[in-house]
């Protein structure tokens, strides 16, 4: 079932290779439903729903440069329920096999950069006159990005003082102005 999901990035993007070196990144996604009440004539908040939403490839690639905590963002892609556990201990998590992602623009701006080697387009072209040098699988300045985020991660983790649970979300952690829209059949 493909849906759109509108939400906060609930933490810092992490990121991955698999051993066929195809990358991958996921963030935890936190969609809380804001709706009128006309009894009490102001927004209120509904229940927030959290996700874990997972992208490959050239996507997983342009998302470590681009979202950071807290960024209001819309996902599109499959959805997907996946329950295990026993009966008295079963347990869910929903994911969002992600096709797109963006930043919401109601609630700010952004600027597009073009990424080098975009589908249809061979590595260095894009508009430009002039030879460039082939596009690298992973820019550097993301490898760089993501060999500073270990000591990063320990900073946080020692002036810390929230519960972090196994998904690296404190408890506190609250997304905003959350919507589901399914599409497709």
């Amino acid at each position: 079932m493909q849906v759109t999901v509108l939400g906060n990035v609930a933490g810092e993007v992490s990121y991955g290779e698999t051993s066929n070196g195809v990358p991958m990144a996921n963030f935890r996604l936190g969609c809380t439903e804001r709706r009128y009440d006309r009894q009490r004539e102001c927004w209120v908040d509904g229940d927030t729903h959290w996700l874990t939403v997972t992208a490959w490839r050239a996507l997983a690639v342009n998302l470590i440069g681009s979202l950071s905590k807290g960024d209001p963002v819309l996902v599109s892609g499959r959805l997907k329920v996946r329950e295990w556990g026993e009966a008295e201990a079963k347990r869910t998590r929903v994911e969002i096999d992600a096709r797109s992602v963006g930043h919401d623009l109601t609630r700010g701006t952004t600027a597009f950069r073009r990424a080098t080697g975009v589908r249809g387009q061979p590595p260095g072209a894009g508009g430009r006159s002039g030879a460039e040098p082939e596009a690298e699988a992973v820019p550097e300045w993301i490898v760089r990005a993501i060999r500073s985020r270990p000591a990063q991660q320990e900073e946080a983790a020692s002036g810390a003082s929230g519960a972090i649970g196994a998904s690296g979300v404190s408890e506190g952690e609250r997304g905003g102005g959350g919507e589901v829209a399914l599409t497709g059949p």
